[in-house]
């Protein structure tokens, strides 16, 4: 794996494709920093071996071209903030301005493009478009893990008009590649996948692969009622995906036959409404009332759960096991994140990725306490499933 650490930069514009697509409150400031945190290192280090640097992002989902609302010049007081040194910004990415700031940089100077997707050029992959975005710099870099399965033109189309020694992944990246295949390719025994989410239909190929590598798969969330009605339970008015119940029994059939244990919950926290104060009760996940619908695993599942965790040597933790942003409905999800906490302090490996369980560990000020967290959810789920993602294979191919 090429990193920022092979190559020289001295005196070389280094072009890097970060992931700043950050949330902004109403007045248009930042409110969660920690993709830019994540992305300092990198910079940095470049800075340090004698580069300069150049600044590519997209920032939201923008329709009709540039738009205040998602100008990426919103962000560069806290680039400059938290990288302590002042940055340039570009009001456009391939505009005769940014190519004329771009050319004039000095080594240890940063700039800031704006927003790529400005340009509808970006998300089709438009070859033109990325030998334009090129001609900033002399290296590609690319530490957008968050955008990695993309195949846009500044994440994988760009990086032909490279060669070989001017590409690398910078230290985001590759800290994400390596814990993954540390998981997927290296994962020590007993290795637990804890699954979770609304859908089966968004986790089936997810699920499908981990059968291949995992001892334990734990299913938690809203897709855990879709097995337990293909197993012929009542669910009552619990999520459930009536199309989804013959692929559920063929998991369950696929996962006995590959000696895989797929543990679905037996009790489960239920509600007369999705609210967090509605009226709520425990009751075996196959005998909910009707009218009455699951938010949360209960007890008995929560001790089966822990214990699982707490053996593994290797885990990965995709997915709540119930509306966790609801107080009466958190507790599931809170006592895994503390049993994978227990398990990492026992010597195990813990990778957590993808939006909800992120939140989940950061809401309980957990991150310290895993081995690693993802920043990029559909990432992480896509480099599992095919093994690759277009951003990695565009600078290693």
């Amino acid at each position: 794996m090429k990193t920022i650490d092979n190559l020289n930069f001295l005196n070389k514009r280094a072009l890097i494709r970060v992931d700043f697509n950050v949330p902004l409150n109403e007045a248009f400031e930042v409110t969660d920093t920690t993709r830019i945190v994540a992305a300092i290192p990198t910079i940095k280090k470049i800075i340090e071996l004698g580069g300069s640097v150049i600044l590519m992002s997209h920032l939201g989902r923008p329709k009709e071209g540039p738009t205040n609302k998602y100008s990426l010049k919103h962000t560069v007081n806290t680039i400059s903030n938290l990288l302590g040194l002042p940055v340039d910004f570009a009001d456009d990415c391939i505009g005769e301005e940014a190519y004329k700031k771009s050319t004039a940089l000095k080594p240890g100077q940063v700039l800031l493009l704006e927003n790529l997707r400005f340009y509808k050029e970006e998300e089709k992959g438009d070859l033109a478009f990325a030998e334009k975005l090129s001609k900033h710099g002399d290296i590609y870099v690319n530490d957008a893990f968050g955008t990695a399965h993309r195949s846009h033109a500044s994440t994988a189309v760009i990086a032909q008009f490279f060669a070989p020694d001017s590409k690398c992944l910078g230290y985001v990246m590759a800290n994400e590649v390596a814990s993954i295949n540390k998981v997927i390719n290296g994962a020590e025994a007993p290795f637990t996948a804890i699954v979770g989410g609304a859908k089966v239909s968004d986790k089936i190929l997810i699920i499908e692969q981990l059968m291949n590598k995992a001892n334990n798969i734990l299913i938690g969330g809203g897709m855990a009622f879709t097995f337990v009605k293909a197993m012929g339970g009542n669910i009552g008015k619990s999520l459930c995906e009536d199309d989804k119940l013959e692929l559920a029994k063929e998991l369950l059939n696929k996962a006995k036959a590959r000696g895989v244990n797929l543990y679905i919950p037996t009790d489960a926290i239920i509600a007369d409404n999705f609210a967090n104060d509605a009226n709520t009760q425990h009751c075996n996940i196959n005998q909910i009332p009707d009218g009455w619908m699951g938010l949360d695993i209960s007890k008995e599942t929560i001790t089966t759960y822990s214990e699982v965790i707490k053996n593994s040597k290797t885990i990965l933790w995709n997915g709540p096991m119930g509306v966790f942003e609801m107080s009466s409905f958190e507790n599931g999800t809170k006592e895994v994140a503390f049993a994978i906490c227990e398990a990492t302090k026992k010597g195990a490996f813990s990778l957590i990725g993808g939006g909800d369980s992120v939140a989940a560990i950061n809401k309980y000020n957990l991150a310290s306490q895993v081995s690693y967290v993802s920043t990029g959810g559909g990432a992480l789920l896509e480099y599992i499933e095919n093994g690759t993602l277009p951003g990695v294979s565009a600078i290693e191919g």
